[in-house]
């Protein structure tokens, strides 16, 4: 009730103030610089402005945050940014131009676990899509965030750079040109090649990817199917990505050829479309590990239910998958032929070494823990080099035995120096993963929560010895309206079922997007600080977190803190 009248006040004054501006356009328009890491609401009043010059490396991005707002509705808004340049040095041009877009979000999709930092706005618009158009109309004292990226390359000269944004439109039947000036700071520093594993997970079939078609399916596999996958692959390795899961069964790659002795399916696998897949996301998404998808569903609804083996049948019509209890002859007949022929199949294309087969999601704990650990016995009889990687909740008994096992946040932390710590310091692959939860105050990318939250869940992984990130949403586009004004997220949290938004023939990164691959440059750059000085890295990373769900939210200190980075980095310190 007091931020509807703190609204409604403001926008009495605003209204006076109009009535009483006279002469220049411009008086009544404003255009700030906002720190990108800040989300801006559209009833928001006031704005501090931040003209900081923005500390990066080489191989990072220089992101810049504009606000623009009018007392007057404007049409045909539309920016120009200029190169970043220095005296002496070659330009560099500006990447990701757009416009900040708004969702609307009812709060029964908010998460449901109280956070002392979760954000709430009057209007329920929520600023996260970047939309890469020419131009936007806005409304009369309503905020339009302007988004500018500049990728910097790996031979640029260190030192101070600026860039000219120029803002045009109309208000009130009058166009108007506004300037601002905005400067990067390029220290001598190259980012290394990436090693942070990072994983979201890709719905690649049509039924999902139509929204990128204008709802229209296509065939699997088709040259459209290519097309829009590229553009999927193509962003998500310039944000970071270098984890992609592919389907070993699922794409088609196995028939059935005749009947063994016992009567039961003699199986032919060619792994045509598992070989294609692989081979595409290699060239167009940076591909470092392949990931297969579960060999294992649970038998029946219900989280204790026990794990069944997905076997392929034949029914009366055409060939299905269908879910058997692992000590069925069925299911062990089908590992027996898969397993080995699939193993041989990554060794002759020399992947055996960056694949990771799952097993079963989210696994639980009891008599299906104890299931799953026989299915994975058995697994590794028939192929011991095949690596199993798997989304654990409260297993231990699994995280032991498995080759990569993959934590839930809150549930790492809990079971961290029982378990993980150790683990990790003997040098076991260990990632963590978030979905719908946890809640309350853990990192997390919903909507909600502030911006340095997601982009601290990888400082989580380096303050912690945590080599990959998982999460299970990257497109899982659920409705027909994404985009639209009133988004139906399910029953998940808003922001846990996807972090980009489809159009036709392409899709648009999110604020959170860029966010997490900031945090992956961090965790970049705290591994070079650990190379020279591991004490000193742990020293910047245990300032951001303090704890699994305990962080120094404060973009002030965050900024001050990465330039001190740098500073260490380019041999501007002495102290070491």
């Amino acid at each position: 009730m007091k931020s509807d009248i703190k609204v409604l006040i403001g926008n009495v004054f605003l209204l006076a103030l109009l009535c009483s501006c006279t002469g220049r356009i411009e008086n009544t328009l404003t255009l700030v610089q906002a720190d990108p890491l800040k989300k801006i609401f559209k009833e928001q009043l006031y704005f501090e402005e931040t003209p900081d010059t923005i500390a990066v490396a080489r191989g990072e991005t220089a992101s810049f945050q504009l606000v623009f707002r009018s007392l007057y509705p404007v049409t045909g808004l539309s920016f120009d940014a200029g190169a970043l340049e220095m005296d002496g040095s070659s330009a560099i041009e500006a990447g990701l131009k757009a416009f900040v877009g708004y969702v609307y979000v009812p709060e029964r999709f908010m998460s449901t676990l109280p956070s002392d930092k979760r954000q709430t706005t009057v209007s329920g618009y929520y600023p996260d899509p970047l939309w890469e158009t020419e131009t936007t109309d806005v409304a009369s004292m309503s905020n339009q965030p302007i988004w500018i990226d500049y990728r910097i390359p790996d031979d640029a000269e260190a030192g101070v750079y600026t860039a000219e944004i120029t803002v045009t439109g109309i208000a009130d039947g009058k166009k108007f040109k506004l300037e601002k000036t905005v400067s990067a700071k390029v220290y001598d520093v190259t980012l290394p090649e990436q090693t942070l594993y990072v994983d979201n997970w890709i719905n690649p079939y049509p039924q999902e990817l139509r929204r990128m078609n204008r709802g229209e399916l296509f065939p699997l596999y088709s040259d459209k199917y290519w097309e829009l996958n590229k553009a999927i692959a193509n962003m998500m390795r310039d944000y970071g990505q270098n984890v992609y899961r592919v389907f070993p069964l699922q794409d088609g790659n196995w028939s059935i050829c005749g009947e063994t002795a016992d009567g039961l399916p003699e199986y032919d696998f060619n792994f045509r479309y598992f070989d294609e897949s692989v081979e595409f996301y290699m060239k167009e998404g940076g591909l470092k590990l392949i990931t297969g998808y579960h060999l294992c569903q649970r038998l029946t609804p219900g989280w204790y239910s026990h794990p069944g083996i997905m076997v392929p049948l034949v029914s009366e019509r055409d060939t299905v998958m269908k879910i058997m209890p692992f000590e069925s002859p069925e299911a062990k007949n089908f590992l027996d032929q898969y397993i080995p022929a699939f193993d041989r199949h990554l060794k002759e294309k020399g992947w055996d070494d960056i694949y990771l087969q799952y097993l079963a999601d989210e696994t639980a704990d009891g008599e299906y823990e104890q299931t799953y650990l026989r299915i994975a016995d058995y697994i590794k009889n028939l192929a011991p080099d095949l690596k199993i990687i798997d989304a654990l909740h409260r297993t231990p008994g699994i995280a032991r035995k498995i080759d990569v096992p993959v934590c839930i946040l809150d549930r790492l932390h809990l079971q961290y120096g029982d378990l993980y710590k150790d683990m990790i310091e003997s040098g076991k692959n260990v990632w963590f993963y978030t979905c719908m939860e946890p809640l309350g105050n853990y990192a997390n990318r919903f909507i909600e929560q502030p911006l340095i939250q997601t982009r601290i869940l990888h400082w989580i992984n380096y303050r912690y010895g945590v080599k990959g990130y998982l999460h299970w949403g990257l497109n899982s586009w659920r409705n027909d309206e994404i985009y639209g004004e009133n988004i139906d997220w399910g029953n998940n949290p808003a922001g846990d079922c996807w972090i980009i938004y489809p159009d036709y023939g392409k899709v648009h990164p999110s604020i959170r997007l860029e966010a997490m691959r900031d945090g992956i440059n961090d965790y970049a750059l705290l591994k070079m600080i650990g190379e020279k000085n591991p004490e000193k890295a742990q020293e910047f990373a245990a300032e951001t977190v303090l704890d699994f769900d305990r962080y120094d939210n404060d973009i002030y200190d965050l900024r001050q803190r990465r330039t001190r980075m740098l500073e260490y980095l380019s041999g501007n310190t002495q102290n070491d």
